[in-house]
């Protein structure tokens, strides 16, 4: 108990104090520091499918270029330099046109549009759904809903006595312990 009360009043001596005359102090990064690095790698010893290269001058600005196959095989080579202004890339290759649609892909698209044109128009007219076209429960339904409400107010009520017993418990325990402690101290 004296230990607790030694513990507030210093807490409360110590979030008082007078702070004012500390000064604010603040550190400022470390300049950036030169370096550089490669790397090579493949799938599997031997195999090399990937490398990476970079330069960094000290001042902020890198300098880079790295390579990978792409999934037709054709070796992808990218430059770059990134400063203050931002990443600035340079392909070695401008990437394929994405392919053009198929005719049934077309169609499809075609038929998904038109059904989204019908729908938002009907949404349009009928902002809010129609209260007869909303599904209404069956009576097996409404019974398994009733029997599940009724349990969960069974294991409620049960939890709610488990918690009022065990409360009980703990206060009978902290009641002892008191006694305890009071018959130490004479």
């Amino acid at each position: 108990m004296l230990v607790k009360v030694l513990l507030i009043i210093s807490s409360v001596a110590l979030s008082s104090c007078d702070v004012s005359h500390l000064e604010e102090i603040s550190t400022e990064p470390p300049p950036p520091k030169p370096y550089a690095f490669s790397y090579t790698a493949g799938r599997y010893p031997g195999h090399t499918d990937r490398q990476h290269a970079e330069v960094s001058d000290g001042s902020g600005v890198v300098r880079g270029t790295f390579s990978y196959v792409d999934p037709r095989h054709k070796v992808r080579t990218v430059d770059y330099v990134a400063d203050k202004e931002g990443f600035h890339p340079v392909l070695s290759d401008v990437p394929p046109e994405h392919p053009a649609d198929s005719e049934s892909v077309a169609a499809a698209k075609d038929r998904h549009f038109q059904l989204y044109a019908k729908i938002a128009e009907e949404h349009a007219q009928h902002p809010f759904p129609d209260e007869t076209l909303v599904p209404r429960q069956s009576e097996a339904v409404k019974a398994a809903a009733a029997k599940h409400a009724q349990l969960f107010r069974v294991i409620a009520e049960q939890h709610a006595r488990i918690a009022a017993e065990r409360e009980l418990l703990q206060q009978e325990e902290e009641e002892k312990l008191h006694l305890q402690e009071l018959g130490q101290e004479q």
